[in-house]
C-alpha cells in the first residue's frame, strides 16, 4: 500500500515538473509571436510616419512657393503703382510750373497796367484841383459884382436866396414826403403781412371758451340727498372747505359747481367725483379726499409746467416759475383759458422772431411769461403786469421778457426784436374772433366812446365804428381839411383812442376825405 502511495506520488511529481517545462515552453512560443507582430506593427507605422512626413514636407513647399508668387505678383504691382503715381506728380508740378509762370505773367500786365491808371489819375487829380481854382476865383468874383450891384453882403443874399427856394419848394417837398410814407406805409404793411401770414399759417393752436361751471354727473338722484347730508352738514363742509358753490336742483342724475377761480371748481368737481365713487360721503371723508386731490394738482401743475418748457426749448427755468406756468391752465381771460392764450404767444412770437433775424428761444420764453401774473392774480393784490414783472425780476429773467411783461400793455416802449414779436402775437391772440367773449354792455360803452373820440374832431362830419370796434371810419368835409391834414387827424384820433380806451388787438383808424363839385347844363 505504501509503496502504490509512493509510486502514485512520484508519478504526480514528475507529470508536474513535466507540465511546468511543457507550459514554460509555451509561454515563451507565444511571446515571440507577440513580439515579432509587435515588430510588424511599429515598421508599418514607422514607414506611414515617413509617408506623412515626405507628404507634409512636399505641402510646405509647395505653400511656399505660392507665397513667394504672391509676394513677387504684389511687388511688381506695387513698382507699377509707385510709377503712374510718380509720373501724375510730376504731370502735376509741370502744370502747376506752368501755371505760376502764366499767373505771375498775367500779375506783370496787370500791375504795369494799374501803375499807368495810377500816373492817369494823379494828373487828372491835379487837373481837377487847378480847375476848382479858378472856378472858386470866378465865384468870388461873381459874388463881389453882385454884392456891388445888389447892396447885399454874401450871407443876405444867400439867406434871401434859400427862403425863396424853400418857399417855392414846400409843396413839391410835402408831395415827396407822402411819396415816401406811403410807400413805407405799403412796404411795412407787405412785410408785416407776411410775417403774420407765416406765423399764423405754420401755427393754428386750438382754444375753447372757458365757463364759470361745471357738470358733475350722478348715477341716481338719490345721491343728491346724500351729498346734502343730515340738515345739509355734507354740502355746507364741501361749500366751505373748497370755496366754490354746490347748485342742486331739479335737473336729473346731475349735480352743478360753480365758482369763478377755474383752479378751486377742478378741484371740487374731482373730489366730488371721487366721493360719489367711493360712496362713503361724510365731513372727515371729505376733507381726507379734498387734501388728497389738492396734492395732485400741485404735483401735476409742476409736472405740466416742466413738460411745457422742456417742449419750447425756451432753456433753464426756476421752478417756481415752471410751477406758475403749470397753474395758468386754471386761469381766464375774457373767457380765454390763460395757458392756451400763452402756448400760442410763444408759439407764434417765436415763428415771428426768426422771420425777423431775431432770438427764437427768447422770443419764446418772453411769450411763455409775458402773462405769468395771472397765476397770481386770485391770492395776491395788484394786477398781472407788476406781479409778472416782480416775480420774473426775484428770478432774475432777461431784461427782454420784462420789457415783453411791461410792454404787450403799453406800460414801456418796445426795445427789442423778441418784444415786438411777443406784443404782436398778443394782440393776433386775443383778437381772433370767437378767441375772447365780452359783456355785451361793456363793449357798446367802448364802441361808443370810439365813436364820441372821432367825433369831436374839428372838420368832422360823421364817425362809425364797424368791425365789432376794430375799425372807425370817419368821413371829413373835404372843403375843410386838406390830404395832409388828414394824415395828422388820423393820428389824433388814434393817439387819443389809444390814450382813453381799454381794448384788445388794434382798431384802424379810417380818414374818408372826398370832394364832390355838381354842376347842370340847362
Amino acid at each position: 500500500m505504501l509503496n502504490e502511495i509512493l509510486l502514485g506520488g512520484g508519478i504526480a511529481i514528475v507529470s508536474g515538473v513535466v507540465g511546468f517545462f511543457i507550459s514554460k515552453k509555451l509561454t515563451n512560443d507565444n511571446f515571440e509571436i507577440y513580439k515579432q507582430r509587435a515588430q510588424a506593427i511599429a515598421h508599418v507605422m514607422e514607414n506611414e510616419a515617413q509617408t506623412l512626413l515626405e507628404r507634409a514636407r512636399l505641402k510646405a513647399l509647395e505653400i511656399n512657393n505660392e507665397a513667394q508668387k504672391s509676394y513677387e505678383s504684389a511687388k511688381l504691382k506695387a513698382k507699377k503703382d509707385m510709377s503712374q503715381r510718380e509720373d501724375s506728380l510730376i504731370r502735376k508740378e509741370q502744370s502747376f510750373l506752368r501755371f505760376k509762370e502764366s499767373e505771375e505773367a498775367s500779375l506783370k500786365i496787370q500791375y504795369k497796367a494799374l501803375e499807368s491808371k495810377k500816373m492817369n489819375l494823379e494828373r487828372n487829380e491835379k487837373s481837377l484841383s487847378l480847375l476848382k481854382e479858378k472856378y472858386e476865383k470866378k465865384i468870388d468874383e461873381v459874388l463881389q459884382v453882385l454884392e456891388h450891384s445888389a447892396g447885399m453882403t454874401e450871407e443876405e443874399a444867400k439867406k434871401t436866396l434859400l427862403k425863396s427856394i424853400e418857399y417855392k419848394a414846400r409843396g413839391d417837398i410835402a408831395h415827396i414826403v407822402r411819396r415816401y410814407e406811403n410807400e413805407a406805409k405799403e412796404e411795412g404793411e407787405r412785410k408785416a403781412n407776411f410775417i403774420l401770414s407765416q406765423a399764423t399759417s405754420r401755427f393754428a393752436g386750438e382754444f375753447a371758451s372757458e365757463r364759470l361751471t361745471n357738470l358733475v354727473q350722478l348715477k341716481n338722484d338719490d345721491l343728491k340727498g346724500r351729498i346734502i347730508g343730515k340738515e345739509g352738514r355734507n354740502i355746507k363742509a364741501l361749500e366751505k372747505l373748497m370755496g366754490v358753490d354746490i347748485i342742486i336742483d331739479d335737473t336729473p342724475n346731475a349735480i352743478v359747481v360753480s365758482s369763478f377761480n377755474l383752479y378751486r371748481r377742478a378741484i371740487a368737481t374731482k373730489t366730488l367725483q371721487l366721493l360719489i365713487e367711493d360712496g362713503r360721503i361724510q365731513p372727515a371723508r371729505i376733507e381726507d379726499i379734498f387734501a388728497k386731490v389738492t396734492t395732485e394738482f400741485e404735483s401735476k401743475i409742476s409736472n405740466e409746467g416742466e413738460e411745457l418748457v422742456a417742449e419750447l426749448q425756451v432753456g433753464v427755468m426756476h421752478p417756481e416759475l415752471m410751477k406758475l406756468i403749470g397753474r395758468l391752465r386754471y386761469r381766464a381771460s375774457y373767457g380765454q383759458n390763460a395757458l392756451g392764450h400763452t402756448l400760442e404767444v410763444a408759439h407764434l412770437a417765436g415763428i415771428m422772431a426768426a422771420e425777423m433775424g431775431g432770438d427764437v428761444a427768447l422770443a419764446k420764453r418772453a411769450g411763455l411769461l409775458h402773462d405769468i401774473g395771472k397765476a397770481l392774480t386770485h391770492d395776491h393784490a395788484g394786477n398781472h403786469v407788476d406781479l409778472g414783472a416782480e416775480i420774473c425780476r426775484r428770478y432774475n429773467e432777461n431784461e427782454v421778457v420784462i420789457n415783453a411783461i411791461f410792454a404787450h400793455h403799453g406800460q414801456e416802449e418796445i426795445n427789442s426784436i423778441e418784444c415786438g414779436a411777443v406784443c404782436a402775437a398778443d394782440a393776433l391772440s386775443a383778437a381772433r374772433p370767437g378767441a375772447r367773449r365780452e359783456v355785451l354792455e361793456s363793449f357798446l360803452k367802448r364802441v361808443t366812446e370810439i365813436e364820441d373820440i372821432a367825433s369831436t374832431k374839428g372838420g368832422v362830419k360823421q364817425a362809425y365804428a364797424i368791425n365789432a370796434g376794430r375799425e372807425v371810419r370817419v368821413i371829413v368835409n373835404a372843403t375843410l381839411i386838406n390830404d395832409d391834414e388828414s394824415i395828422l387827424l388820423a393820428k389824433e384820433i388814434a393817439k387819443e383812442i389809444e390814450e382813453r380806451v381799454q381794448y384788445p388787438g388794434e382798431i384802424k383808424v379810417n380818414v374818408i376825405r372826398e370832394n364832390r363839385v355838381v354842376e347842370y347844363a340847362k
